[in-house]
């Protein structure tokens, strides 16, 4: 207060205000660099939980044969009734162990995968607030991160063909059983229909 009169303060000048921002978009940059990895961290989750899904079914499926394999093992060798079974059966054993292992694979790159996406965010952030010179290391996570997402994706594709084939075979050996099996009234109308 001067002459006991109030001073009032001057409003604040537009280039005052410019500069104090000048510091938000840089902010706003790493804030936004951080949260990018955020998709590839939510994608990797939706993969690891569908790819967890499968690999239990895979194993169950695996278990299941097994014990029917294992049935069939007990019994006389000699019928030739249960031989079509046991091939079928060896046959799926093989698809299944082969499926539970690319699903395991798969799983554990998705994992590492989601790691190093963690990671490339972290880095950002600390690469943002100490020097510059470092700013390589987020862009080698990603990278990594990205190839191992990459595999993983590969190797599920790889996998559903396996399914697809085991499927298949299991259908073949299915209408095999069901042909031998069905009624010559059975077979004319299935004849019919195709």
């Amino acid at each position: 207060m001067k002459n006991g009169h109030r001073q009032l303060s001057s409003p604040p000048r537009f280039g005052d205000i410019l500069s104090s921002m000048n510091g938000l978009p840089d902010a706003l940059a790493v804030l936004s660099a951080m949260i990018t990895p955020a998709v590839l961290i939510s994608g990797c989750g939706s993969l690891i939980m569908a790819t967890s899904g499968r690999l239990n079914r895979a194993v169950d499926r695996t278990r299941e044969i097994s014990r029917r394999f294992a049935e069939l093992a007990q019994t006389a060798s000699a019928e030739e009734a249960i031989e079509p079974e046991r091939k079928m059966l060896f046959s799926q054993l093989h698809f299944s162990t082969n499926r539970s292992r690319m699903l395991q694979r798969a799983l554990s790159r998705l994992y590492w995968a989601l790691g190093l996406f963690v990671a490339t965010s972290v880095a950002i952030g600390i690469v943002a607030v100490s020097s510059r010179q470092y700013a390589w290391i987020p862009l080698v996570f990603g990278l990594a991160g990205a190839g191992l997402l990459l595999y993983a994706s590969m190797l599920l594709v790889r996998e559903s063909r396996v399914a697809l084939a085991a499927l298949d075979a299991e259908m073949d050996f299915v209408w095999q059983l069901g042909r031998s099996h069905a009624t010559p009234e059975l077979l004319e109308l299935h004849r019919r229909r195709r």
